[in-house]
């Protein structure tokens, strides 16, 4: 299992502590490989992009209109978090659908 996400991020901390067989990818220092960033992207299509973000506040309207994986490519905040990956499958956000999905995590 591996969480790709923030370790400044309160919910990927908390990912982080529930899952503890889980390895850890801070996505601003090592990014999310390429084909796990489409996949994710073909499983959530704009779900992906974390459009309340400050990141994506801060950009201007030419920036906001490139291909969402570039985007996330170039400023990796912008992607929702955490991104869990196990066995293949994978799971956005930690909310209660997703510890439920992981085993009542």
């Amino acid at each position: 299992m591996i969480i790709y996400g923030l370790k400044n991020c309160d919910t990927c901390r908390k990912a982080l502590k529930k899952l503890t067989n889980a390895s850890f990818v801070d996505i601003r220092a090592q990014g999310v490989p390429p084909d796990v960033m489409r996949a994710a992207h073909e499983r959530f299509g704009d779900a992906l992009l974390n459009r309340r973000s400050t990141t994506w506040r801060g950009l201007d309207a030419d920036q906001r209109a490139r291909a969402p994986l570039e985007l996330m490519r170039d400023h990796p905040t912008l992607m929702k978090r955490p991104l869990i990956q196990v066995e293949g499958e994978l799971f956005l956000g930690f909310g209660k659908d997703v510890q439920a999905a992981l085993g009542g995590a």
